[in-house]
C-alpha cells in the first residue's frame, strides 16, 4: 500500500485543513504540487513551488488562470500516459 503524502494548511479563517500531495510537476523550469482534499470530492488545488534564499521550499498561489490552465493541462496529460501504461518522454 502506497504511503500518502499529507500536507496540514491553514485556510482564509483560520481552520487546519489536511490536503494529500499527489503530484509534482515540473513545467517550464517550475514545480508545482497538485493537492486533493482528504476525504472529499473537492477540486484539486495547484500551487507553484518556489525555494528561498536559503533553500527552503515555498509554496504559493498561481498568477493567473493561464498558468493554472498549463499546468492542469500537464496534469491530465500525465494522468493519461499513465493510464496507457506509463509511457513517459
Amino acid at each position: 500500500m502506497e504511503e500518502k503524502n499529507i500536507m496540514k494548511f491553514k485556510d482564509e479563517e483560520g481552520n487546519l485543513i489536511e490536503l494529500e500531495a499527489v503530484a509534482r510537476i515540473f513545467l517550464e523550469e517550475q514545480e508545482y504540487l497538485i493537492l486533493a482534499p482528504l476525504g472529499s470530492d473537492e477540486d484539486e488545488f495547484v500551487l507553484r513551488v518556489d525555494r528561498s534564499a536559503e533553500g527552503t521550499e515555498e509554496f504559493n498561489a498561481l498568477d493567473s488562470d493561464e498558468e493554472f490552465l498549463k499546468v492542469k493541462k500537464e496534469y491530465s496529460r500525465l494522468l493519461y500516459d499513465e493510464g496507457k501504461g506509463g509511457a513517459h518522454e
